[in-house]
């Protein structure tokens, strides 16, 4: 019986018939130049929706900044159009450019769940093309997980089913980032059917539960739009994951864009020294 070919189906034959054919062929350096970018989160170089994560970003010499769509208390604020222009303003004048957008408050306020986060999430489309940026983080962390919570994940796929046409005609890519495996994610991403619902990858969450980082960049393939460089407690490199496998998967994977910096903080450390110490590591492991 021929059985219907899914849109997870097709990844799984093209990623299958891709890393059969790949013969590695070049060398480790000049592969990136052009190619990849590096950012970090404004939580992480603390400044949470604080348009002062541009500044500290340029003292840290990074490329860009992920920012925050904003916090409950502020109305998520950068729905404005007025912190709109603050930050295309402080991004014009650093050089720091606005990398990818977040709703971190999603993990307080699930939007399986909190009505409230349906509104959010919808403005968020609007905000990231007046950004001129094109990812938005959809955080699924705390309150908001959806690891065995198979309600919670019809939920969140009937009111993404509802907003990816919105997405679609404006070019943004809503990814989530979550504790589910490679293989769950995209069964979420057939059920809601759009080809601009990803995965925002984060190699220490794979990491800390279990995961095989390496092969599930190779499985996942191009439905990455973004990666956090992360490790929990360390500086990167002098933890958990091989970011030398990492940048091997990836260049299997033909990744670019934005890589993210999070977390990477050894205990009293400072963060500033840390992420610099970061920056420059992920810039000689990738030749950026």
């Amino acid at each position: 019986m021929m059985l219907p070919i899914t849109r997870r189906t097709a990844i799984f034959a093209l990623g299958g018939l891709g890393l059969s054919a790949y013969i590695p062929t070049r060398n480790k350096k000049n592969m990136y130049p052009g190619k990849l970018k590096i950012g970090a989160c404004d939580w992480s170089i603390g400044n949470h929706s604080n348009v002062e994560a541009f500044y500290e970003a340029k003292k840290i010499g990074l490329d860009g900044v992920q920012v925050s769509l904003g916090k409950q208390e502020n109305n998520m604020h950068l729905r404005k159009k007025s912190i709109q222009d603050e930050y295309l303003g402080a991004s014009k004048s650093t050089g720091v450019e606005i990398a990818s957008l977040a709703i971190g408050e999603l993990n307080k306020y699930p939007y399986k769940s909190d009505p409230q986060t349906i509104q959010w999430v919808a403005d968020s489309i609007d905000v990231a093309a007046n950004l001129n940026c094109n990812v938005v983080l959809l955080a699924f962390f705390g309150s908001g997980d959806l690891k065995g919570d198979l309600s919670g994940q019809k939920e969140v796929i009937d009111r993404l089913r509802e907003v990816m046409p919105e997405a679609e005609a404006k070019g943004i890519i809503l990814g989530i980032e979550s504790w589910l495996s490679g293989d769950e994610h995209l069964s979420i991403i057939d059920a809601v059917g759009s080809g601009n619902l990803k995965i925002y990858y984060d190699v220490a969450n794979s990491e800390k539960m279990g995961y095989d980082i390496y092969r599930e960049i190779r499985q996942l393939g191009n439905q990455i739009c973004e990666i956090h460089m992360k490790e929990n407690g360390f500086l990167l490199g002098q933890g958990r994951v091989d970011f030398n496998k990492v940048r091997e998967a990836m260049e299997e994977i033909d990744y670019s864009g934005w890589i993210q910096i999070e977390g990477a903080v050894p205990p009293g450390e400072g963060m500033r020294e840390s992420y610099i110490a970061n920056n420059r590591f992920l810039r000689e492991t990738f030749d950026i």
